[in-house]
């Protein structure tokens, strides 16, 4: 399906699908370009449909081909961050003004959890993600939500979230979509409704966290920029939408 979402170019891509299957084969392996092995295809050649692709949002617009193909679970959706840790050559972006712009541009910042790049995803109730947004690794998961909540096709009933979401401002707003909250009330904030068995469910979107985290270039950031990292995360999202139903062709 890469036929209806990748650009329409004067040349058409030599051996579109091989360059695909190494672009796939590097992400999940987490290797340099240029380690690619030779019988899998030219390693540049990959490497600048990758990058090009990323910056035309190709990535992204397969993800939505892929969760308009397969359907989603509305009933309940899940908001949750993780901070993923940068190598050391991620850190080497083009710096062209400060280190300050260049990290809020790239989404780099430092946390406990060291130099890294905070990652906020919503998923439905079968385990499959919708849309990502990135930060700086010291910055907070909630100004990262309301671009995630905009991110669904459709109205869930249900939005569930830890209590790093806690803020009225913001289940003021899922209110407001037509979608109830539940997201536990901080110590000192008074009492909120946030039924346990909406929440016990929170384990859905952390088997999906797990999931994507397989892809060695989820796990660990290797690309300098934002839009290439963010492509790498719709790569591995959209691979999960689609291997069950390639499994289940398969048997």
């Amino acid at each position: 399906m890469i036929e209806v979402v990748r650009p329409r170019a004067r040349t058409p891509p030599h051996d579109l699908r091989r360059t695909i299957a190494v672009i796939f084969w590097r992400h999940e392996n987490g290797a340099k370009w240029r380690t690619i092995p030779a019988e899998l295809g030219p390693w540049w050649r990959a490497a600048q449909l990758s990058i090009r692709w990323a910056k035309l949002d190709v990535w992204e617009r397969r993800l939505e081909r892929a969760q308009e193909q397969h359907g989603a679970a509305f009933g309940m959706t899940f908001l949750d961050g993780t901070n993923i840790r940068t190598h050391h050559k991620a850190a080497e972006a083009q710096k062209r003004a400060s280190f300050g712009e260049r990290d809020h541009r790239e989404a780099l910042g430092r946390s406990r959890g060291g130099y890294g790049t905070k990652v906020c995803v919503i998923a439905d109730g079968h385990e499959k993600a919708f849309g990502f947004a990135l930060a700086p690794g010291q910055a907070h998961e909630l100004p990262l939500a309301p671009a995630t909540l905009d991110s669904l096709s459709a109205i869930p009933l249900w939005v569930m979230a830890d209590k790093v979401y806690a803020s009225n401002a913001f289940r003021e707003r899922i209110w407001d979509i037509g979608a109830r909250p539940a997201i536990p009330a901080k110590r000192r904030d008074g009492a909120v409704a946030c039924p346990n068995w909406v929440y016990r469910c929170r384990h859905l979107v952390e088997n999906l966290w797990a999931r994507l985290k397989e892809w060695r270039t989820v796990a660990t950031r290797y690309e300098k920029t934002a839009t290439s990292f963010l492509a790498v995360i719709h790569i591995a999202a959209a691979a999960n939408w689609i291997k069950p139903l390639l499994a289940r062709e398969i048997t």
